[in-house]
Order: C-alpha cells, then structure tokens, then sequence
C-alpha cells in the first residue's frame, strides 16, 4: 500500500512525536523522596499528617506520589531518617510523642511504635549506625534522652536521661532548639576519636525579650556528650559551651570536623572546631553574619556549603566552607546575590543526598516547599522549575531519602 506525501509527511511527524514523548518521560527519573510534616488542617488541635514528595532529577520539581499519611500526633516539629533510610522518626510537639515509620523502596510509609514523652518535644536525631534515637525536649525545662533502636528501627525504652543545666545556674530554664549526632569516623587527624551528640539550648531566665532578665547567666549554649559504647553518655570536656544568644539550629559537617549554630537572635553563624575528645574550640574569626532570624541550617553532602533559612527575611544565606579551618564565606551568585528567596517563613532546610544538587525549604506560612538547583562549582541556588510547590498547613520539618539504588554523594576525609 502506498501512502501519499501528505500521509507520510504526518505518519514521520507522529512517530517523531511519540519518540519525543516518550523520551521526555524517560527523564522524569525521580531521584529522593521528600517527606513534610505538616499540620493537616488551620484550627487548633488540627492532627499532624505527612506528604511525600518525589523530587525529578532534571528540573528538581516536586510532586506527590502518595496520600498524606497521619502523623500519629498533633503539630509535628521536627523529623529525622536512619542512617539506612529505611526509618523515619516524627516527633509531635502537641501531642508530647515521637513516631516511628517504616519507609518502602517507593516511599510509603507505614506506622510501626510510638513513645509517649514527658514533655514537649523539639527535636530528633538518628544515629549513624541507626542504633539510638536522641530526641530534646522541655517546655520548662531542657532534657536529652536516648532510645536504643532495634535492627527493625523500633524504639525502646530510654537508655539515658540527661537534664541540661546551666552550671551555677541550676534554677535558670533552659529551652532545647536541636540536637546533632556525629559518629566515630576513627581519624583523630581531622575528627574526633567519639560517637557524640550536641543539644543547642537558650537560657529563657536570662534572654527575655522585652522584660526583665531573671539570671545574669550567658543565654546561648551547645551540650556536648560522648557516647559510649554501650550507649552511655558522658558531658564532653567543657561542657556547656556558650552560644551567643538564642542558638536556633545545629548542625555537623560530614566529616564531623565542624559543628555550626544559628543564633536567632543576633543573627549569626556560630562555628566550632570539634576536638579529638568530642569537645568544642571556637572558630577564632566568628561569628559570622546571617539574614534576618535564622532558624534552621543544612549542609551539602560534599561539605563544601552552608545553607541557611531565615524565617524573617523569606530567604536562604548561603556560605562556602574553607575545608582548612571551617571558615563559612557569603556565596555571591552571578548577579551578586547574596540572598535567596523563599515563600513566606521558612522554617526548616535540607539537601537532597543522592545528587547533593537541590536545596529545599519548608516555609510555615506560605503553606508551601520551596526548591532551588544547586551549583556544584560555586554553590550559588537558582530556583527550580514550578517553585513554590504546595503542602498542607504549615509545614513545619522535612527529610529525604534516595529513591532505589541511586548512589549517594559523600566526602571522604
């Protein structure tokens, strides 16, 4: 049968068509999965729910992949991954509980064990070796606590119960902000020698904006603690350490080298050199300068650059890392920015681990995630395709696994 040009002429354009479709859509790989923790409805009391994002890895777009799940609690704060990936920790402030959730190769989650806390959680941190869960909490007073986990991720009883005061200042409340773990990566030449855990904390009885102090204490602090092997915990020499005013986040580089705060309050960068005992020295040319209200603060898995949102100016600071001293440096982009802007109120950061190319913010206001492409050679962020991508009422924690078998990008010290 023969087919005139006409026919042909569309039979080829219909074929090229498809062939372009069909490799368009060979390109939607998706390479982490995104999880937000947000408030499943405006009113008071609204039960927490979580959303799953998958993040594309050409244009670094967000799309939800499955229904919300409830978070098992009212007003979720704060989330973390195991070191395996296959483990999601939530820990909600209203309901006073942290919940365990089993992640699938395709991202769903499924409800494993609670645990009911004595007070308000703040924070969670996994472990590397996913063998202990630590989680800050106190509305009055501040405490760390440490759960042994199970080969399944399954939260046991607590192992350790640390309260953290002030010395001289017993009396004085101190609120917890964020807790880190950092593991044992046996080179003392450039890391410690310990698995160890720092809480930043502030000191309410001593900062308290608008009234009347009720301590002369200093009212930034990190707690260091060593962990033993046994899971025991042993104040780092020195502890605490002073943090400038109201410490809001922390944070560790890969190699654990660096441990960094953000001061809400005076709007600064706090850095420290981590010691071969797990105990903390200053950066001798800090602090260093951030935008308005920085609240949150993540790290590129290659340990080049710093991230940090800043809820009051909507935007992200970004910063180099000198890999020598730990020195951050202001990332001009090449429209000299040296800000970028987020949806309203950002509140929590990350970096996705399988490429290290995209940054995202959850921002509590806007009702939203924002997204930005990460440039590798310079750090600067450009904003990804669609951004900002809609989640439920105010998102306030996000976390990111690999998809599949992706690899994972890391620094090797």
């Amino acid at each position: 049968m023969k087919f005139s040009k006409l026919s042909q002429l569309f039979l080829v354009s219909t074929i090229g068509l498809l062939v372009a479709t069909c490799l368009t859509a060979c390109q939607l790989v998706s390479i982490d999965y995104v999880f937000v923790a947000d408030s499943a409805g405006s009113s008071v009391g609204s039960a927490g729910q979580i959303e799953t994002y998958a993040i594309d890895s050409q244009s670094g777009a967000l799309r939800i992949v499955d229904p919300a799940v409830p978070s098992g609690g009212v007003k979720p704060v704060s989330m973390a991954v195991s070191g395996n990936y296959y483990q999601l920790y939530v820990a909600n402030a209203s309901s006073k509980n942290v919940v365990h959730f089993t992640i699938a190769g395709s991202g769903v989650l499924t409800k494993s064990d609670t645990i009911t806390l004595p007070d308000t959680p703040v924070a969670v941190a996994v472990s590397a070796a996913s063998n202990y869960l630590y989680v800050v909490y106190g509305s009055s007073s501040a405490t760390l606590a440490e759960y042994p986990l199970s080969t399944t991720g399954v939260i046991g009883a607590a192992a350790s119960v640390q309260p953290l005061t002030v010395p001289g200042f017993s009396s004085d409340t101190i609120l917890p902000t964020g807790v880190a773990v950092i593991p044992n990566n046996n080179n003392t030449t450039v890391a410690p020698s310990s698995n160890a855990v720092y809480v930043s904390a502030y000191d309410a009885s001593a900062y308290n904006p608008g009234g009347t102090p009720t301590s002369t204490a200093n009212p930034g602090w990190v707690f260091g603690f060593v962990i033993g092997s046994n899971g025991a915990l042993t104040a780092t020499g020195g502890s605490p350490y002073k943090a400038g005013v109201k410490p809001s986040s922390i944070t560790a580089d890969p190699v654990s080298r660096f441990v960094y705060v953000t001061d809400f309050a005076s709007n600064q960068l706090i850095g420290f050199s981590i010691q071969s005992s797990a105990s903390l020295n200053f950066l001798v040319n800090g602090p260093f300068r951030t935008g308005n209200e920085p609240n949150a603060i993540a790290i590129d898995p290659r340990g080049l650059y710093i991230y940090i949102s800043n809820s009051l100016d909507s935007t992200i600071g970004g910063y180099t890392i000198s890999l020598p001293n730990g020195t951050p440096s202001s990332i001009v982009s090449t429209t000299s920015n040296l800000v970028f802007n987020t949806d309203t109120q950002p509140v929590a950061i990350g970096i996705e681990p399988s490429l290290g190319r995209f940054v995202y913010t959850t921002n509590y206001l806007g009702n939203s995630i924002s997204g930005f492409r990460l440039d590798p050679q310079t750090g600067a962020i450009t904003q990804t395709q669609a951004t900002p991508y809609p989640s439920g009422a105010n998102p306030a924690a996000l976390a990111m696994v690999p998809h599949g078998n992706h690899s994972l990008q890391s620094v090797t010290p």
